[in-house]
C-alpha cells in the first residue's frame, strides 16, 4: 500500500461525533446511555427466556434469539465508543480500532440481514407447507442456516475491512460520523478509492439483494397462501405471525438504505448521521419490544418466569 510521500500516514482518527455543545453532550450521553442500557437488558432477556423456557424451543425462537444476538454484538461495537466520546475532549479512535468497529459492525449488521431471509423462510414453510415443516425445519437445518449467516457475514465484513483498510490514509483524520462508516472512510483516503468502492458496492449489494429477495418471495408465496385461506380466524393468525418480522425488515432496509443510497444529504445536522442512529441504537433497542409485544407465547412466558412459574411442555 504505497503512501503519500507529502503528508504522514495516520495513526489515529477523530470521530466528530454530533455536536461540541457541552450541553447537548450531557443530553445526549444520558439518552443514548438510556437506550443502549434498554437494548442490553431487553435483547438479554430474550435470549435467556428463550433458553430456559422449553415450549419456546422452536425454529421461529431459535431464529429469533440468534436475531437479538446481533442486535446485541453489533449496537455493541458502536455505543460503548460513542458514549465515552461525549464525556471526553480528545474524540480519537486508534487506526487498529476503527478497523476492528468497522469490522465487528458490518459483520453483524450482514448476519443480521441475513437471519431475516432465514426467518422469513422459516414462516413461509409454517404458513405454506405446515405438513412439511417439522421435516424441513429440523434442528441440523436450522443449525446449518444460522451457521451460514455468521459465515456469510463475516465473509463480507473480512472483504469490506480490506476494501477499507488497503487504502491509505495520510493527513486529514476527521471522520465527520459518530464511527467509523465506510462512506465516511472513503472521503478521507488519499490514495484511489475506486476499486475498494466498487468491491465493497459489490458485496454489500449482494448481502443485500440476497436477502431481499429470499423475504420478497417468501411473502409473495405467504401473501398468496393466506389470500386462498377462507376462514378470517386463519388469516389474522397469519398475519400476526408475520407482522414482528415485517416490522423488523422494513425498519432495518428502510434506514440503511437512507442512508447509503444518500450519505451526502445534510441539514443543520446531518441527515445521514440522524438515521445513522436509528439503525444503530434505536432499532436494537426495539426489536426485542416488538417481538415481545406481539408474541402471545413470549408474553406468556414473561408472565410466568415473572411470577416464578415453570411453563408447561
Amino acid at each position: 500500500m504505497d503512501l503519500q510521500r507529502n503528508h504522514s500516514r495516520v495513526t489515529e482518527f477523530i470521530l466528530q461525533g454530533f455536536t461540541d455543545d457541552p450541553k447537548l453532550q450531557v443530553v445526549l450521553f444520558l439518552l443514548f446511555l438510556v437506550i443502549y442500557v434498554t437494548t442490553v437488558v431487553g435483547s438479554l432477556s430474550l435470549i435467556v427466556l428463550i433458553r430456559i423456557e422449553s415450549h419456546l424451543h422452536t425454529p421461529m425462537y431459535f431464529f429469533l434469539c440468534h436475531l437479538s444476538l446481533t442486535d446485541l454484538c453489533y449496537t455493541s461495537a458502536i455505543a460503548p465508543k460513542m458514549l465515552v466520546n461525549f464525556l471526553v475532549d480528545q474524540k480519537t479512535i486508534s487506526y487498529a480500532g476503527c478497523a476492528a468497529q468497522l469490522c465487528s459492525f458490518s459483520a453483524f449488521v450482514s448476519i443480521e440481514v441475513f437471519l431475516l431471509a432465514v426467518m422469513a423462510f422459516d414462516r413461509y414453510m409454517a404458513i405454506c407447507n405446515p405438513l412439511l415443516y417439522t421435516f424441513v425445519m429440523s434442528q441440523r437445518v436450522c443449525t446449518g442456516l444460522v451457521a451460514g449467516s455468521y459465515v456469510a457475514g463475516f465473509a463480507n465484513s473480512a472483504l469490506q475491512t480490506v476494501c477499507m483498510f488497503r487504502l491509505s490514509y495520510c493527513g486529514h483524520n476527521l471522520i465527520k460520523h459518530f464511527f467509523c462508516d465506510i462512506p465516511k472512510l472513503l472521503r478521507l483516503s488519499c490514495s484511489e478509492t475506486f476499486l475498494s468502492e466498487s468491491l465493497s458496492a459489490f458485496s454489500s449489494g449482494i448481502v443485500a439483494m440476497t436477502s431481499l429477495s429470499a423475504i420478497l418471495i417468501s411473502y409473495c408465496c405467504i401473501l398468496s397462501a393466506i389470500l386462498k385461506t377462507n376462514s378470517a380466524k386463519g388469516r389474522h393468525k397469519a398475519f400476526s405471525t408475520c407482522a414482528s418480522h415485517l416490522m423488523s425488515v422494513t425498519l432495518l432496509y428502510g434506514t440503511g438504505t437512507f442512508v447509503y443510497i444518500h450519505p451526502n444529504l445534510k441539514s443543520g445536522l446531518d441527515t445521514s448521521m440522524v438515521v445513522s442512529v436509528f439503525y444503530t441504537l434505536v432499532i436494537p433497542m426495539l426489536n426485542p419490544i416488538i417481538y415481545s409485544l406481539r408474541n402471545k407465547d413470549v408474553k406468556e412466558a414473561l408472565r410466568k418466569a415473572s411470577s416464578g412459574k415453570k411453563c408447561a411442555l
